[in-house]
């Protein structure tokens, strides 16, 4: 391997699910091929043997540039990638770039090289993240435009004229047909220069899981490094493995308080509860015209009154090892 190539390392975080990750892993050792680096395996603290069995599947199996480590601690999504994004090369030295993969997700052919390759001949990004879809080819939504006050509303309303009127706010982006340039990716599979982290900080862990990655890519570009799509970049992704997202029967606190501190941190706490207001409102237009038709709400039951209650009390407070000061935008 020549001197002056770059250095990657793939982390990939454990949640329970240690028969898929070393799928994954194994998916991500063979797109690594003749690319110099290393993949690190977090076990986020699952406490059902996978971190023993991972340690031993990749002693059995000799994967010389894996290693297995554990978290010591559930601290979410973030928290489990900043573990393995600050153990870094077996040997000290710098990675030129870090790749999170979930444990889910399964690099198509050339999909790990063609980020590299992206950001090595786009030197302005800092970001950039792969077209995700499912094992039946079904494509899956992953690109976003960054919440505002106008998107909150526009998402509850769930209105056609008014999505219309705010189409250029709504949160989700149609999946473009081309590498382009987005506010924020899903952290399914997202390479991102390591340079730019040393900027800007790792996860913000106060975030247990969801918002995570947008309040990342928000700092990058807030400190001029934007976030880039790349359709060439291609992975299979099961989806909800871990977090159990699919059969959900309500919206767990988390996502709740994860939600306001985001827009709490973005853009302060009288733009957090104007957020929540719009929210608000836009939910109960939402009630009424379904009352009016008989349809039943797309929101879960106690959605609204959850929203408010997590807007309103005590913010509950985690360990924010690594954040980087918040960054403000103006917002619509």
């Amino acid at each position: 391997m020549p001197p002056n190539d770059p250095k990657l390392l793939t982390v990939i975080l454990n949640w329970r699910t240690a028969d898929m990750t070393l799928r994954a892993a194994q998916t991500a050792l063979r797109e690594m091929e003749g690319i110099a680096g290393e993949l690190i395996l977090v076990d986020n603290n699952s406490q059902d043997g996978s971190f023993e069995q991972m340690r031993r599947v990749v002693a059995e199996r000799g994967w010389p540039r894996c290693r297995v480590l554990q978290s010591g601690r559930n601290g979410g999504f973030g928290a489990g990638n900043n573990v393995g994004l600050r153990a870094g090369l077996s040997d000290g030295s710098r990675p030129d770039y870090v790749y999170i993969l979930n444990s889910d997700a399964f690099p198509d052919p050339g999909a790990i090289r063609t980020l590299l390759d992206h950001l090595q001949a786009h030197p302005e990004t800092g970001f950039a993240g792969s077209y995700i879809h499912g094992p039946d080819d079904e494509p899956h939504l992953t690109t976003f435009r960054f919440p505002t006050i106008a998107s909150e509303f526009e998402g509850a309303v769930r209105l056609g004229p008014v999505s219309r009127w705010l189409r250029n706010q709504a949160v989700p982006v149609p999946i473009p047909d081309h590498t382009t340039r987005v506010d924020w990716l899903a952290g399914a599979s997202l390479m991102m220069r390591q340079s730019v982290l040393e900027e800007i900080g790792l996860f913000d862990e106060t975030f247990f899981l969801y918002f995570e990655e947008t309040d990342l890519c928000l700092r990058a570009k807030v400190a001029g490094y934007p976030t880039d799509f790349v359709r060439e970049s291609s992975v299979t992704h099961i989806g909800s493995a871990s977090t159990g997202m699919k059969t959900w029967r309500a919206v767990p606190g988390y996502w709740f308080d994860s939600r306001r501190y985001y827009f709490e941190k973005s853009h302060g706490r009288s733009y957090a509860v104007a957020a929540t207001a719009a929210h608000l409102a836009g939910g109960l237009l939402h009630r009424l015209r379904c009352a009016l038709t008989g349809r039943k709400p797309a929101d879960p039951p106690g959605f609204l009154r959850n929203l408010i209650s997590h807007q309103f009390r005590k913010a509950p407070v985690r360990a924010k090892a690594e954040a980087a000061p918040a960054p403000r935008m103006n917002g619509v």
